[in-house]
């Protein structure tokens, strides 16, 4: 990747938009990509039972958290 405000990382902002984590996967960032993914998806299934209905609130933030995380990686400089 270029850096950051670079096409790759407004594609991968993109994808982490629609599923959590595919943009760090884009970058080639496993970890963080699986991470991201677990946390999101965990959250909102939580919220999904009603029982822990705020759940949904930090599966929210988080997953803004993904992609703004994808959009401003910097790679290796």
């Amino acid at each position: 990747m270029a850096g950051q405000g670079s096409g790759g990382n407004v594609l991968a902002a993109i994808c982490s938009f629609f599923i959590p984590g595919l943009g760090q996967l884009v970058q080639g960032r496993i970890l963080a990509a699986l991470l991201f993914f677990v946390l999101v998806t965990v959250n909102y299934a939580l919220a999904a039972t009603g029982i822990l209905f705020f759940m949904g609130l930090f599966g929210f933030i988080f997953h803004v958290w993904a992609i703004i995380n994808a959009a401003r990686f910097k790679g290796d400089a």
